[in-house]
């Protein structure tokens, strides 16, 4: 057996209207449902509420409000993805989620620059599967960004 060989990671593939995106499969530590969520006074658009997971307030995050994408719309296939992120619990709601893809360091390109136009901060590369594109969520920078830390302690503390 070789050492030598590059290991694949996994990633998470859901949907967010027509486009594919990524997320790190280790980051992931449950998929459920979109249920209700407990609306937090003065939160930004993007942070739907809070939901009571087994003890644990988290805060969630629409992920195609967050990203500035079309309007979200609510179905049978809106799923919230419940990530681990730095000691963080966030659920984000995606339109559905598809499959685990592995990816060899050499499927995924780094992000294409665009200009101070697009803002792609939160994209860690672009998986090529086949003819499919995943467009890679650098998870930690989006929840970051995100100002969760503020409105989750407010949420606790009720």
């Amino acid at each position: 057996m070789s050492d030598n060989k590059t290991t694949a990671a996994e990633f998470l593939s859901f949907a967010l209207g027509d486009e594919q995106y990524g997320v790190d499969i280790l980051k992931v530590q449950e998929i459920r449902g979109y249920d209700a969520v407990t609306r937090l006074p003065d939160a930004p658009e993007y942070i739907k509420g809070v939901i009571n997971l087994r003890g644990t307030i988290v805060p969630v995050i629409d992920l195609r409000l967050k990203l500035r994408l079309k309007e979200a719309r609510y179905d049978a296939f809106t799923v919230m993805i419940v990530l681990n992120v730095e000691d963080r619990v966030v659920g984000i709601v995606v339109d559905s989620v598809s499959d685990v893809i592995p990816l060899n360091p050499e499927q995924i390109r780094p992000t294409p620059e665009f200009g101070a136009s697009v803002d792609t901060r939160f994209i860690s590369g672009i998986g090529t599967v086949d003819d499919r594109m995943l467009i890679l969520l650098d998870i930690e920078t989006l929840i970051d960004s995100a100002d969760l830390t503020e409105h989750t302690a407010e949420a606790e503390a009720a």
